[in-house]
């Protein structure tokens, strides 16, 4: 019989965060009646500014048959965490699935713009990403080269090899789900071998926090500019008015007058 749940939970600490974090994004996009064109990453919305999508699109699922085979998925890959005498453990979980949440987005647009500019593939102009598979098939891959002797178990019952977890899950979803972002799955697994042969390495505590200090900056900015939330303590307008009038002091040899100069013609609100 296995450990409580309580007792994983705790071995498992930022994949439980994830899992519970995607979780109440689902509920909010539920309740809220968000659709995928809002939250998801495409090329056209990518070329418009919106590069906030990188972020919203990994954390978001629309379906809840979606969110429970990812989740299910990144629990069973939250093994990771406790694989610190191998040089991994909840800082490198932690560190390196910013990175995939990062580059496996940004890949996925490169691959967008070569098949649109280079192939003449307009269709991908408006294909839309959403889900955490390009991070669930990323760690499957690093943990495939890290500890190949590993399982992924999936709902409890179904357990496949980690070495051809990667692309037999690629293939799978491919024909099961013929909508799955075959992309998107294919970018974290080239980020994932990256991770793992070590082309990208040497993240630390300080690294990882500038990164996440960059993102959240980029989030924030773009998410202004595209104009899809209202931050107006970003900025500091003007408050000259040619339509108000102007008060100014003169002085005067008995003192100071006040002077206001006369309001234009037309109707003028205090709202």
């Amino acid at each position: 019989m296995g450990k409580p749940l309580f007792y994983e939970i705790l071995e498992k600490p930022a994949t439980s965060c994830i899992i519970g974090l995607c979780g109440v994004i689902w509920f909010y996009i539920q309740k809220k009646n968000i659709g995928y064109s809002h939250v998801g990453l495409s090329y056209e919305t990518a070329i418009e500014g919106h590069y906030w999508r990188i972020i919203t699109s990994a954390f978001s699922h629309i379906s809840v048959i979606h969110l429970v085979f990812n989740m299910s998925a990144l629990w069973s890959l939250g093994v990771v965490e406790q694989l610190g005498h191998l040089g991994l453990g909840v800082e490198y979980y932690l560190h390196y699935t910013l990175v995939l949440v990062v580059l496996s987005g940004l890949l996925v647009l490169a691959m967008y713009h070569l098949l649109i500019q280079r192939f003449k593939l307009e269709y991908f102009r408006r294909v839309t990403a959403v889900g955490y598979s390009c991070v669930v098939f990323g760690w499957m891959t690093i943990l495939s080269v890290k500890q190949p002797s590993s399982k992924l178990d999936l709902f409890g019952f179904l357990s496949l090899p980690i070495s051809f977890a990667p692309f037999e899950s690629l293939i799978f979803t491919s024909i099961i789900v013929p909508q799955a972002s075959f992309l998107g799955h294919l970018s974290g697994i080239v980020v994932g071998y990256a991770i793992a042969w070590g082309l990208i390495h040497g993240m630390s505590n300080y690294w990882a926090l500038s990164l996440l200090g960059w993102v959240v900056l980029a989030f924030v900015l773009s998410l202004k500019r595209s104009g899809a939330l209202e931050l107006n303590f970003l900025e500091i307008e003007s408050v000259t008015d040619p339509s108000l009038p102007a008060v100014r002091f003169l002085a005067s040899g008995n003192g100071r007058t006040l002077q206001m100069s006369a309001l234009p013609n037309g109707n003028v609100e205090i709202v």
